[in-house]
């Protein structure tokens, strides 16, 4: 008996039930401090991003969409030239374009791995490219006049091997120089090589990267390649890229014609006059009152300004016209110099 009246308080009720949907519906409260360290109420339906600190975005969205284009082309001409090179179907396919600290990039870096790093004259900075070792021998194999089977197992490449993966690599940097001919003539040289991405040290830990991971395809073997370059080396030619878009971008719009709607033709534009007086110290305005007379000089009625919506657009000369006093527009005040 006393089961069942156990049983029965455990039972639900329907307003029960209506409240613990209700409580599951209903987003969880998120908690946001601010910069004093106190515990901010957000509104309900607030969008909130995380941030990681550790990994900054050092590019805006406009910035990283024209980088990946470039990218996209890079890799579209070189699968091309590889496959004219190797005689040969080469494919390669974007995995990811992403930024990362230099430590973690080379924590991706396998091990054993080939990596090659290379030095473009005209900027600063050491690039790295990772190539999976199978990648690299099953190429080896091809321009030896193999048919391009991928090797089974991974090793450390031997120096004739090596000599010949920097020919692949010298193609893919020439033609990654070339997607940014139109900001500045690059040059590149292969300075070295590594077998393990730990012993890398060509950038500081926290330096940002931009990271291009790309899926390589020969033959019957299918690895990964890598290319990180330090955001101080990209960003002169990113400064470039964006600036000439701009410019683009404003002659468009100059040649554009506006085009005006009659719906403007109502809208009330505020219009005032002012211009600069007399310095007058702290005590004098201190004992200003009701009655009291400012004098300015009469040169100033002729360089009155005009403001329209909060904005100088002319200067004129104070006067009366028809027993009102008016302002005669004398210059048009250029954009660049207007006074806010």
């Amino acid at each position: 008996m006393a089961d069942e009246e156990q049983e029965e308080g455990e039972l639900l009720n329907q307003t029960d039930i209506d409240a613990l949907i209700q409580e599951a519906m209903e987003e969880p409260e998120e908690i946001i401090y601010d910069p004093e360290g106190n515990k901010v109420k957000t509104p309900k339906g607030t969008r909130i991003e995380p941030y990681d600190f550790r990994n900054p975005i050092f590019l805006t969205e406009v910035e990283l969409r024209r980088v990946r284009i470039r990218h996209e082309e890079f890799i579209r001409y070189l699968a091309a030239r590889l496959s004219i090179f190797l005689r040969l179907e080469y494919s390669l396919k974007m995995s990811r374009l992403s930024t990362l600290t230099y430590s973690k990039f080379t924590e991706t870096i396998p091990n054993p791995a080939h990596v090659v790093l290379f030095k473009i004259e005209q900027l600063f900075g050491v690039g790295v490219i990772d190539i999976n070792p199978r990648l690299a021998l099953t190429m080896v194999d091809r321009m030896l006049g193999g048919k391009g089977h991928s090797v089974q197992g991974e090793r450390y490449l031997t120096e004739i091997e090596t000599n010949l993966v920097d020919d692949v690599v010298g193609i893919a940097l020439e033609e990654w120089c070339r997607q940014w001919k139109s900001e500045q003539e690059l040059d590149t040289t292969i300075i070295g090589h590594e077998s393990n991405g730990r012993f890398l040290e060509t950038s500081p830990a926290d330096a940002i990267m931009l990271v291009l991971s790309m899926e390589a395809g020969v033959g019957d073997c299918s690895e990964s390649i890598q290319i990180g370059l330090p955001y101080y080396t990209l960003e002169p030619i990113i400064k470039r890229m964006h600036e000439a878009k701009e410019k683009d971008l404003g002659l468009e719009l100059a040649q554009s014609e506006s085009s005006w709607q009659s719906s403007f033709n109502n809208i009330d534009i505020p219009v005032q006059a002012e211009w600069d007086g007399d310095r007058l110290t702290t005590k004098e305005v201190l004992n200003l009152r009701p009655g009291d007379v400012l004098r300015f000089p009469k040169s100033v009625l002729k360089n009155t300004r005009v403001r329209l919506a909060n904005s100088v657009k002319f200067t004129g000369e104070v006067g009366l016209e028809n027993n009102r006093v008016g302002v005669k527009l004398i210059k048009k005040v250029e954009e660049d110099s207007s006074e806010l």
